[in-house]
């Protein structure tokens, strides 16, 4: 499993390269979450649709790490933010290695699964 964060990783390079700058945060989700998310069914991630208030680790068709698993958070605005800065930093030893520096680029990110939970197109 590692080694798939390693390619996550990878393609970060590539989606930066990309650029988001006034991008949606659809736009923004399709190109760089995408090859490890889904918004309906888990790939290498869990699905991301109604993520905004839900528990952390708690789909229970996903295999998360103990670390999430055990994880006191509600994905809400703040925690989501400091989980894209740095998932590392934020839950140690979790399977997260992508990161979203740009802090537009994160709130925009946030915004669109915030209007998932809407019913926003």
């Amino acid at each position: 499993m590692k080694g798939v964060w390693v390619l996550a990783v990878a393609a970060f390079g590539v989606g930066a390269a990309i650029g988001a700058a006034g991008a949606s945060g659809k736009e923004i989700f399709e190109k760089r979450c995408t090859g490890c998310h889904s918004l309906d069914h888990e790939k290498v991630g869990p699905h991301l649709r109604g993520v905004y208030g839900r528990t952390a680790g708690s789909v229970p068709s996903f295999p998360y790490s103990e670390a999430l698993r055990k994880a006191r958070v509600t994905w809400d605005s703040k925690t989501l933010d400091k989980w894209l800065m740095g998932p590392a930093e934020f839950i140690p030893d979790n399977d997260m290695a992508f990161r979203v520096p740009n802090a537009e680029e994160r709130a925009a990110l946030i915004e669109y699964l915030q209007s998932l939970n809407r019913g926003d197109p």
